[in-house]
């Protein structure tokens, strides 16, 4: 680590701040400690560093395989950044693309410009949530994976399928072909296209499961997510049941008591564990605010180079 970073507690949980010494950047941070530190954490706050959407887009850059998207969202600065637009209302607490076979590795934002209030995101670790959570629920949600399934209009689905063949081909020019070779021979998703053009498709997955770092179990899902610019997915168990409505309540109450807030800063940005961290928003009292949210696949020798730092490990 060639930065003169402070690490501090952030709430009340694992959650780490991240303190910028002096006038650093974001790249004079040591991406093998960062993703060490995350391993831990489950997300990191850093502020006081020296940022704008080109810095962002570096730091994102510097972690990641690849960039994903929400083909819902337009892109700032390049193709990294997207801007956060989902309406004013509070958004429940959800894994990034975690209703669908494309979930990232990681979740970034960029707070340009805070609210005066509301607006907070919120995150929960998923791994307090199994923990915390009742004996019927682990044996549930331990021993039935969850589906979702949903319609997905042709301009959307096409626009993604676009970008992860990075643009090789025009979202014209992208056939239900591609889209399937995309999914490949997973098990776990069907897809069916529709006389419309638009594609329904059915994703099967643990409710609880691990995650990036380890074998310890996380219950991380979006089954309390939004869905702002798609049609609500239906969730149930994978034989198609519903989930208890005991269960259900159960974990929102879990979840929202072991909820914390992101109160932002101007230039704050956020790493989350996507894969054992969910979040979401407060309502947004006062939308004078700018916040950009990036989602990436991390460098594999990161992750390899965490030796014993992730839980579970």
């Amino acid at each position: 680590m060639t930065s003169t970073a402070a690490v501090r507690p952030y709430g009340t949980a694992t959650g780490k701040l991240v303190l910028a010494g002096g006038s650093d950047s974001l790249g004079t941070l040591d991406p093998a400690w960062v993703t060490g530190l995350l391993a831990n954490s489950g997300f990191l706050l850093f502020r006081g560093f020296r940022t704008d959407l080109e810095e962002f887009s570096s730091f994102v850059k510097a972690y990641s395989t690849r960039i994903t998207l929400d083909p819902a969202r337009s892109f700032h600065g390049g193709e990294v950044a997207q801007k956060v637009d989902a309406g004013t209302a509070a958004v429940g607490l959800h894994l990034e693309n975690g209703n669908s076979p494309f979930g990232p590795d990681l979740t970034w934002f960029f707070c340009e410009k805070a609210a005066s209030a509301g607006s907070q995101t919120t995150v929960c670790d998923g791994h307090r949530v199994w923990d915390a959570s009742s004996p019927r629920a682990r044996e549930v949600f331990g021993s039935s994976p969850i589906t979702y399934s949903r319609r997905v209009e042709e301009p959307k689905w096409k626009a993604f399928v676009a970008h992860q063949l990075e643009d090789r081909k025009e979202p014209a020019d992208i056939t239900f072909a591609d889209m399937e070779a995309l999914v490949g021979a997973d098990p776990h998703t069907r897809l069916t296209l529709e006389e419309d053009g638009a594609i329904r498709y059915a994703y099967t997955t643990g409710a609880a499961h691990s995650t990036l770092f380890g074998t310890r179990l996380a219950w991380a899902n979006s089954i309390f997510g939004p869905s702002y610019n798609y049609e609500t997915p239906r969730i149930t168990l994978q034989d198609g049941a519903e989930i208890p409505a005991d269960l259900r309540a159960e974990l929102k109450a879990l979840t929202d008591e072991l909820t914390e807030d992101i109160d932002w800063q101007d230039g704050d940005v956020a790493l989350i564990d996507n894969t054992r961290v969910m979040h979401g928003r407060r309502e947004i009292l006062d939308t004078d605010r700018t916040i950009y949210n990036a989602q990436s696949y991390i460098r594999r020798e990161l992750v390899d180079g965490v030796t014993g730092g992730g839980e579970g490990r």
